[in-house]
């Protein structure tokens, strides 16, 4: 399967190290996870791995846990072991920067069945060394009928996307969390309040 024609936001790829209000990796406790990653881990690619694992079977999805918390900075979804697709790939993107791994937040936009009830769905790409490019990853946390799995080759995301329900994979690889989605996350009391307002398009 050929790896799909994915686009930089931002031409410098300094760009996707950097640390930000949500991608806050240079917070303690980012950093005290990176440790010990690091310290198991230590190899780009075995990291890479390790704090993908960590974030999708550690940090459950709130929507599967039944959690009402909503959060949105790196650092209070490691803290807080909570967060949707969207906060757990800023997590990822956090713990892969800090290593000095290049990072991207990526989206699909998704449906029901029938094409109705569209959602935006959060993705990270991660760009190893010696890679041929960009590569998707999915940290949402599996469950019956899903199953995504760290990979640098096919894709093994929960999801593939199905043009003919206008699902669509967005080709842009962002520095930053959307303003859609940093704004839905930011502008949520709770979850079932976020369920209301997730952004269905970008």
């Amino acid at each position: 399967m050929e790896r799909r024609e994915l686009v930089q936001q931002n031409p410098d790829i300094a760009a996707y190290l950097a640390a930000s209000e949500a991608v806050d990796h240079d917070h303690p406790v980012v950093r005290a996870v990176v440790r010990r990653l690091a310290s198991e881990c230590p190899g780009a690619y075995a990291y890479a791995e390790a704090a993908y694992r960590y974030v999708r079977d550690t940090v459950p999805h709130s929507a599967d846990a039944g959690d009402p918390r909503v959060t949105w900075r790196a650092s209070d979804v490691l803290e807080r072991r909570t967060g949707i697709c969207y906060a757990k790939s800023i997590a990822y993107a956090a713990l892969l920067r800090a290593r000095g791994v290049p990072a991207a937040l990526c989206y699909q936009r998704l449906a029901d069945d029938d094409g109705s009830n569209p959602v935006i769905h959060g993705l990270v790409a991660v760009l190893l060394p010696g890679e041929r490019g960009w590569a998707r990853q999915d940290v949402r946390g599996n469950k019956p009928g899903v199953d995504a799995h760290f990979s640098l080759g096919e894709e093994r995301l929960a999801w593939t996307v199905r043009p003919e329900f206008n699902e669509v994979d967005y080709p842009v690889l962002y520095t930053e969390p959307h303003p859609a989605v940093l704004d839905a996350l930011r502008a949520a009391p709770d979850r079932p309040y976020l369920w209301r307002t997730l952004p269905t398009e970008l």
